[in-house]
């Protein structure tokens, strides 16, 4: 698993599997959450994980990954490294950016010119579905790759359309790049891992070994990522308590374009979209008010 390194790093060599025990092992650590190893990274700038971390620990957590992966029957895991060829710059522009990414499928789909990530509620109406499929339809005719979180609702909606219209769809989970959740998605996970691109930031023995109420920490943490991996976010349907509001502040935060469709204002029940729409966000009327921001 050896790949290709960026010149900051002087010829380093960089060993993919080493890189990833190394990073697994400092998840390990009591301490560690997204923002302390980022930290640690940040004061650390041209450090690989594996600098940070003993060899024989590195690479017991490596046996330990490649173990799961094994029993899961996943031989196409790969892994991109900060400061190695193909890690996706776009992602230092998060608060706390990620280091090691797993993933599955076509890695170039993340480098796709025009990426734009549509999410909303779990418990999405029927015309909020109906709205998703025609806005990702246009999206797809357009040359946009629909982004979303594979969560049930509007992510479902969005990746399922993008599919059936003949479209590009990236997966960001908040699961570990071998688990499946929800357990309902399970088909189309795999499908979007054999024919588009799904990625994980989530550290597979940490989320093994610690509380599911501990673990659900990994999706607002993976909708920062998700946000930093896309030009834009659109959001469908949130409610006020919306996890799906962390990744609208990511986005504003990160330099991204935030859309919001119209039907938000329209409701009475939330006050997100106004306070969103006088910190940067565009209301979406009418589909030329999205794509026209790209122009």
């Amino acid at each position: 698993m050896n790949i290709h390194v960026a010149n900051f790093l002087h010829g380093k060599p960089v060993d993919a599997g080493l890189e990833m025990g190394a990073y697994e092992h400092l998840w390990l650590q009591p301490d560690a959450t997204v923002k302390r190893i980022a930290e640690l990274f940040q004061r650390q700038p041209d450090a690989l994980p594996s600098d940070l971390v003993g060899e024989a620990e590195a690479l017991s957590a490596a046996r330990e990954v490649l173990a799961e992966f094994e029993k899961k029957g996943l031989r196409d895991v790969g892994v991109r490294v900060h400061g190695a060829h193909e890690y996706p710059e776009p992602l230092r522009d998060a608060a706390d950016p990620i280091d090691v990414l797993y993933y599955r499928g076509a890695w170039e789909l993340a480098e796709s010119p025009k990426r734009i990530a549509v999410v909303g509620t779990r418990a999405v109406t029927p015309e909020g579905i109906n709205r998703t499929k025609r806005l990702v339809k246009l999206l797809v005719e357009n040359g946009f790759t629909i982004v979303s979180g594979l969560a049930k609702g509007v992510d479902t909606v969005a990746h399922r359309t993008a599919i059936d219209s003949g479209g590009e769809t990236i997966a960001v989970i908040g699961t570990p790049i071998s688990q499946v959740y929800p357990r309902e998605n399970e088909k189309l996970q795999e499908e979007i891992a054999r024919r588009f691109l799904l990625v994980s930031q989530v550290p597979v023995l940490r989320y093994a070994r610690q509380d599911y109420r501990w673990n659900r920490g990994f999706f607002p943490e993976r909708n920062k990522t998700m946000s930093a991996l896309t030009q834009g976010t659109v959001i469908v349907e949130a409610a006020e308590t919306s996890g799906t509001l962390i990744q609208a502040k990511a986005a504003l935060e990160q330099g991204r374009k935030l859309f919001i469709l119209d039907n938000n204002f329209r409701n009475p029940d939330i006050r997100w979209p106004a306070r969103l729409e006088s910190q940067g966000a565009i209301r979406v009327r009418e589909f030329s008010d999205l794509v026209g921001a790209f122009e």
